[in-house]
């Protein structure tokens, strides 16, 4: 099959009929009160649960899950390996990640908007990898590939009136305080504003310097700089991944040209109403939509009927 999907981080069939959740939080109120005890509580019932997510999208047919980025709650304030439920936490990831390679299951995170590496603010800057780093070292813990295969997914996060000043910070900031693991797996993405970065910059500003793979996102593309046609922003992000490690995607549709017009073109629809284009080539490809798991089975009825689902 030259193309496998995926969805992002909640199963709303688990949730609706078994409560299953992966991101069970608390407020920084909560924390302060309970610290890093009452999180890693949290954190452990996270992680269980992500793995009954991952072995459900076994048996339905779904190789590519980006696992949500709140498994633990307010990570950066303690060492996962100091909390006192850490044993059964390694444990839990450890099935996790052994039971989604042997199922050929391709695990990965989208730290969220925050995580901007290219910042002129040290301190953000510092926060950015202490995320990433927790991020990489969850998947350490998990034994996956320390490769782009698991792939830990940013934007470079800001332009602040210069692009080029700007992608030097962030290929800077990359080689300053990310550790091996998380460069290893680092990707970066193109961006849905005019005026912030396209695959082709992306290209000649972070590809040339530190040799980190593209994730091609087709939504963006449509609303970022147009320096590019489709299909050659599509290849030109191709020709970033390392041989033996599929190219990975995004795709979405515009909430505001298919279902609300009311609301800004970077929303993403509930549902799909045009397929991925992917040229008849080897991808995986993260859907993004509310509908989740759901919208991804009608993706299927509607634009891959030849693909028979193993389960319903």
């Amino acid at each position: 099959m030259s193309i496998r999907l995926g969805y992002a981080c909640i199963n709303n069939t688990l949730q609706k009929t078994e409560k299953v959740q992966c991101n069970r939080g608390m407020i920084k109120r909560t924390f302060k009160a309970k610290g890093p005890e009452y999180a890693g509580e949290l954190a452990l019932s996270n992680v269980q649960n992500m793995f009954k997510v991952i072995s459900w999208n076994t048996a339905h047919g779904i190789e590519v899950y980006r696992m949500t980025s709140c498994l633990f709650p307010w990570q950066s304030e303690y060492e996962i390996s100091e909390l006192s439920q850490f044993e059964k936490i390694k444990s839990a990831l450890e099935l996790c990640g052994e039971y989604a390679t042997k199922n050929n299951q391709r695990l990965s995170f989208h730290p969220g908007q925050f995580c901007v590496l290219a910042s002129p603010n040290e301190n953000v800057v510092k926060n950015a990898a202490t995320e990433l780093n927790k991020h990489a070292e969850i998947m350490d813990l998990m034994k996956l590939p320390n490769t782009p295969q698991a792939k830990i997914n940013i934007h470079v996060g800001g332009a602040y009136g210069n692009h080029e000043a700007a992608l030097e910070r962030f290929c800077s900031n990359f080689e300053k305080y990310l550790t091996p693991s998380a460069q290893s797996r680092l990707t970066v993405e193109n961006d849905d504003k005019p005026n912030m970065y396209s695959t082709k910059m992306l290209y000649e500003g972070v590809y040339k310097r530190i040799g980190i793979p593209i994730v091609f996102d087709s939504h963006h593309h449509e609303l970022g700089p147009q320096d590019q046609d489709y299909k050659d922003a599509f290849y030109l992000a191709r020709s970033t991944w390392p041989e033996g490690v599929r190219q990975q995607c995004h795709h979405s549709n515009s909430k505001k040209l298919y279902e609300d017009s009311k609301v800004p073109a970077i929303s993403h629809s509930s549902w799909y109403y045009t397929p991925f284009e992917n040229f008849g080539e080897e991808v995986d490809v993260v859907l993004e939509c509310k509908q989740k798991e759901m919208a991804l089975f009608k993706y299927i009825e509607d634009f891959q009927p030849e693909i028979t689902r193993l389960a319903s």
